[in-house]
């Protein structure tokens, strides 16, 4: 008796996955320009959106936000007490480079920012200096 041979069904053929590729590429694109288009068109540069007086504003609102008793403090506490202070020098610096009358704020802040650096601690000058930067916002 003979074996029975049962040829072997071809596997189909292999699908190209370059259509979907594509479409997902043109939807990422399309989504993108998208939201590009909103951010164009509802920028405001009054309220902070690339203005040096938004970016000022900014630096004040950190000063508020942050209490530098917290800054030694280990933890979530103390780390963000650190971020609202780096923010604050970002900000203040990025004012005066764009304006050159917010120049006062970012000496203070920035002074503040550099002597906590040099001593690790919040002591009598960069206290002073906190508070000229919190003097200079009241004014904006």
């Amino acid at each position: 008796m003979q074996p029975t041979y049962v040829p072997a069904v071809p596997p189909p053929p292999a699908r190209s996955r370059w259509p979907l590729a594509t479409a997902v590429l043109v939807g990422l694109l399309i989504g993108a320009g998208g939201v590009g288009a909103t951010w164009a068109l509802a920028g405001d540069e009054s309220a902070g959106g690339g203005s040096a007086r938004g970016d000022a504003r900014g630096a004040c609102d950190a000063l508020t936000a942050m209490d530098e008793s917290k800054l030694a403090t280990r933890g979530k506490v103390g780390e963000q007490a650190l971020y609202r202070f780096a923010a604050a020098f970002d900000l203040s610096t990025a004012a005066a480079a764009g304006d050159s009358s917010y120049e006062p704020l970012a000496k203070a802040v920035t002074g503040a920012h550099n002597r906590h650096r040099q001593v690790f601690e919040v002591d009598a000058g960069v206290k002073a200096k906190l508070s000229e930067a919190r003097g200079i916002c009241a004014d904006l």
